[in-house]
């Protein structure tokens, strides 16, 4: 990938980056040009120090920033140290499933973990950030929702796709307040990605059946959803606003 004269001077935050569509977004920007990437992580700072390698690598000064957005204090905590940082591109990568549990089995503290992790961590970070972004007149914000969202998951994944959804509605809802101040709020929406997250959550045999069923006939990559979130960054995408792109083979056809 080319740098970019566009990301001269920007940073970039980019949450849940310790592996994943995390790791290869704060990778691809650090590759197209952006000259500091903010690479969070949850549990795993192995991975996040192996992220922050590859980002230096890449010729981007990094550093790394945990916070377990799995909680209420962990949110507040991050939300806290970065009040006083100039971030010019948010990247709102961190969620996972933590655990499939039908509406039988889904207890009070698991549904508060999921919906912290997906939803409530993604709004109050923004909040935390776009004052800084407003007073510049300039920003860009990208949601990472799930084909969850548009067909309410897997088994046991019903509150997982009920917080990528809010992902999805709360992107043109900030996109909508956002615009006119300058900045561009959008979403991805990823199908089912060969990575870290189906590895814990799916079986071979469930990831096979995608395949059959994707009209491209393979899943996807963390580095062709870091793509498209590159893009949404740049100014080639300076006129979408409010969007949540899929990204999935085709899959969200059939």
């Amino acid at each position: 990938m080319t740098p970019s004269p566009e990301f001269t001077g920007k940073t970039a935050l980019v949450t849940g980056a310790s592996r994943g569509i995390g790791a290869a977004t704060a990778i691809a920007l650090a590759q197209a040009g952006v000259p500091k990437v903010v690479v969070h992580y949850g549990a795993f700072e192995d991975g996040a120090r192996r992220t922050l390698a590859a980002v230096r690598g890449a010729g981007a000064e990094g550093e790394i920033l945990g916070g377990n957005l799995a909680t209420t204090d962990g949110i507040r905590n991050l939300v806290a140290a970065l009040r006083d940082r100039d971030i010019d591109i948010l990247v709102n990568n961190a969620g996972h499933l933590v655990q499939r549990a039908s509406l039988v089995e889904m207890g009070e503290d698991l549904y508060d973990e999921i919906m912290n992790l997906n939803a409530r961590s993604l709004w109050f970070i923004s909040q935390a950030v776009a004052p800084a972004m407003i007073r510049k007149g300039a920003g860009v914000i990208v949601n990472v929702s799930s084909i969850a969202a548009r067909h309410g998951g897997g088994p046991g994944a019903t509150v997982y796709a009920a917080s990528k959804a809010a992902v999805a509605a709360m992107t043109k809802g900030m996109a909508k307040e956002l615009a006119p101040k300058g900045i561009r709020v959008n979403a991805i929406s990823p199908g089912t990605v060969d990575n870290y997250f189906h590895e814990k959550y799916s079986t071979r045999e469930m990831l096979d059946g995608v395949v059959r069923a994707t009209p491209a006939g393979k899943l996807g990559t963390n580095e062709e959803m870091a793509d498209v979130i590159v893009f949404l960054c740049s100014e080639a995408s300076r006129y979408v606003h409010g969007q949540t792109i899929e990204i999935n083979g085709g899959m969200f056809m059939v």
